[in-house]
């Protein structure tokens, strides 16, 4: 029977739902903290080396047979890597649209609040705008989706499958997803002050969760992490392009 750990980790763990719990608690508890670290003081550049970590944990932890197992492999069906790219731009839109609807303006909307971290100048002309765009669409739609699908998607959900199946592991890869990014929106650095905004963060999170579960899907339909890979890239890519230009 092929190990999906390494030798060296399978002496000493199981790839089960205990190990994935670890790596929850070593990996999203610190990166909760940079990022409210990264929103007070305007500066998201160390969140990136921890983007860093998930990206090669399938790779220090796992064998050839474990990275295969949770999906770095081709894809069985193309066209649903396509479907996940419209499914990702889809539901940023309407992220877009609903905090507009619900709060306007003002900083309970989740991308006004986000959007702080990108430091956009109002005065900025069209052509250096598209350029700023253009960086922050690439790196929006590489680090994260690859850092946070190998790890979410990838690692820590075929770790709960492998003791509780496919559906309750999804359930619990979400909701750690979900949970992780009220570090981004609901805990908010506002006006020189901590809040934490309750119903906005709620909507947000049950948002967060919703999109996790649509990215497992497209892994599962596309036979590859790469398509939960596209359609978080998709996700970024919309949501970049509503705070450039829609905001």
């Amino acid at each position: 029977m092929q190990n999906e750990l390494k030798p060296f980790w399978n002496k000493h763990f199981n790839f089960d739902r205990k190990f994935g719990l670890l790596l929850i608690l070593l990996l999203c508890i610190p990166r909760i903290v940079l990022v409210l670290h990264g929103n007070q003081i305007g500066n998201m550049q160390f969140v990136g080396i921890m983007m860093l970590f998930m990206a090669v944990a399938p790779f220090i932890f796992l064998s050839k047979h474990g990275r295969y197992q949770i999906g770095i492999k081709k894809p069985a069906n193309y066209s649903w890597l396509i479907i996940a790219i419209c499914i990702g731009l889809t539901f940023s839109m309407f992220l877009y649209f609903l905090g507009e609807s619900l709060y306007g303006k003002s900083y309970e909307n989740w991308y006004q609040y986000i959007s702080k971290s990108y430091n956009i100048s109002t005065d900025i002309n069209e052509q250096t705008k598209l350029i700023t765009f253009g960086i922050s669409a690439f790196i929006g739609m590489t680090f994260s989706p690859i850092g946070e699908e190998l790890f979410f998607r990838g690692i820590v959900h075929s770790s709960f499958a492998n003791s509780l199946g496919n559906k309750k592991a999804s359930i619990i890869d979400s909701s750690a997803f979900a949970i992780v990014h009220i570090s981004h929106f609901g805990i908010v650095f506002h006006n020189q002050h901590w809040e934490f905004l309750l119903v906005p963060s709620a909507i947000w999170v049950l948002c967060m969760f919703l999109v996790s579960i649509m990215f497992y899907i497209c892994r599962e339909r596309c036979g590859s992490i790469l398509g939960a890979i596209l359609c978080h890239s998709a996700f970024n890519l919309g949501m970049t392009y509503c705070i450039f230009y829609l905001l």
